[in-house]
């Protein structure tokens, strides 16, 4: 090989793919105890709750059907309680804002249309329950946000 060719070949760097999964996303909450229970409501899995530390609380909860789980406590954030906004994927837009409803959470109306901004929101789900199309949200006792949108049939590469 030349100089150059030893240069090329020095410099190249190898890429390969890895996998990343999101596997636990932190909310902030200001009561632990209040949230704990509004999340045992919504018939979440509690996976742990666990004070390692003078100071640190942490409380984990997995959706059902989730491979992703929330953690919330004490010492684990700066962020503002309330400031959290996240999504839930259901494939019965109709069954989840009912479901809801029945375990006492204060839910919006059923809507479709896109999520933000709320003024381009329409009433009821999809007409042609479009796949993505149609949404309810709830807060959690901080206001941290959650958007539940009906996905009956998913885009290519997303499994």
């Amino acid at each position: 090989m030349s100089p150059t060719e030893i240069s090329s070949v020095s410099t190249e760097k190898s890429v390969r793919s890895v996998s990343m999964k999101l596997e636990v996303d932190v909310i902030p909450v200001s009561d632990v105890d209040r949230s704990k229970g509004f999340y045992e409501r919504l018939g979440w899995r509690l996976d742990d709750d666990a004070a390692p530390l003078d100071g640190l609380r942490i409380v984990q909860f997995t959706p059902p059907g989730s491979a992703t789980s929330i953690t919330f406590g004490k010492g684990l954030t700066t962020a503002a309680p309330g400031s959290a906004e996240a999504s839930l994927t259901v494939s019965d837009i109709e069954a989840a804002h009912d479901a809801l409803v029945g375990r006492g959470i204060d839910v919006s109306d059923v809507w479709h249309g896109p999520p933000f901004p709320p003024e381009a929101r329409q009433p009821g789900p999809d007409p042609e329950r479009t796949s993505y199309g149609s949404f309810c949200s709830f807060n959690d006792p901080d206001a941290n946000l959650w958007i539940v949108q009906e996905v009956t049939t998913r885009l290519p590469g997303r499994e």
